[in-house]
């Protein structure tokens, strides 16, 4: 006869007890749900959230607090799928602000035809996606299901320079666990990367890279056509951002390109004069023209829309930016505004 449990099936992989040591320690630094009055673990980047915002703030907000945490990159995605997942799927009508000052609703609906309805108050939200992913931990630790990961191994390097601004105004998205943060379970290997080079704040910087891999991820034809979603997910996001833009009176702007990694085939998109290089066998290959002001056909672009190109110490629209194409940057003049963007 024997006492105790039942040894398991299968010794732990060397794999599985990081992840049931981290998941551990974790739950020992949270032992319980956070209460009403207690924020979460993170800042929210606003007080007001659409619909349509939520999947990509809970993601974002959760990738940076685990990877600070030091969560194994595998179970930190899985994870953060489980959670959004299971947010998304309740009820929500809990964290809608009832009564938006008069200033919000004004500058919310200005201007926009298909406005979304019944914003969500960001701390609430949080704190409730946070005590998700804290009962989600609890339940994996106590049966850890069965992680895929990406079939090939990628080499990441990263290094990022302030140079003599005041504040970082760039920002990078390193998505090798694409798949598994929003849950693909096909035998298709995708990863996602991206820089984007903000100008005059953090804030649109801050959103793409927030919002534009998971636009991607939720294209209808993402299977299909990846091509069409990163391509068609740049505009969405700049629409998105221009929403929140014109509620909180933002100014800034940011270039960007994307690479979306789909087994062996590379996809590139971007705008403005951000860039990304090749090299193959020592040779650097061609992928992208970066729009740049004084490029013949974006010039003429810029002076159809109604701008104008002038050289001011470079080449600059409008006598102020130094690049043809971003997400947000309007130039505000009596309510009228000037896009930048173009397709």
């Amino acid at each position: 006869a024997s006492t105790g449990s039942p040894p398991p099936s299968h010794p732990p992989k060397e794999g599985e007890k990081k992840t049931l040591a981290w998941l551990a320690g974790f739950l020992r630094d949270w032992p319980g749900p956070l209460g009403p009055a207690e924020p979460p673990p993170w800042t929210a980047s606003t007080a007001l959230l659409r619909p349509d915002e939520t999947a990509a703030e809970l993601t974002e907000r959760a990738r940076g607090f685990l990877g600070r945490r030091g969560a194994p990159p595998l179970l930190a995605a899985s994870l953060i799928h489980a959670a959004v997942s299971g947010i998304l799927q309740s009820d929500l009508g809990n964290f809608k602000k009832q009564n938006l000052d008069q200033d919000e609703a004004e500058s919310d609906s200005e201007g926009e035809e298909e406005q979304p309805t019944g914003m969500l108050e960001a701390a609430p939200l949080q704190r409730h996606f946070f005590n998700k992913l804290l009962e989600i931990c609890g339940e994996w630790q106590k049966e850890l299901p069965a992680l895929k990961p990406s079939k090939r191994y990628l080499q990441i390097s990263i290094h990022a320079t302030r140079n003599t601004r005041r504040k970082m105004e760039d920002r990078h998205v390193s998505l090798p666990e694409f798949n598994q943060l929003f849950g693909l379970e096909d035998d298709v290997d995708r990863a996602y990367f991206a820089v984007y080079d903000g100008h005059g704040g953090i804030e649109a910087a801050n959103y793409a890279a927030a919002h534009l891999h998971v636009n991607v991820a939720h294209h209808e034809k993402l299977l299909e056509n990846p091509a069409e979603a990163l391509r068609d997910s740049f505009q969405k996001t700049d629409e998105m951002f221009l929403l929140r833009a014109r509620r909180e009176k933002l100014r800034s702007g940011t270039t960007g390109v994307s690479c979306f990694l789909v087994d062996d085939k590379l996809h590139i998109a971007w705008l403005g004069d951000s860039q990304v290089m090749l090299v193959q066998q020592g040779k650097v290959i061609t992928l992208m023209e970066p729009h740049k002001p004084e490029r013949e056909d974006e010039r003429q672009r810029i002076e159809d829309l109604g701008g104008c190109i002038t050289y001011m110490d470079c080449w600059r629209v409008n006598g102020t930016l130094a690049v043809s194409r971003a997400i947000g940057k309007c130039v505000f003049s009596k309510n009228i505004y000037l896009r930048i963007w173009g397709v």
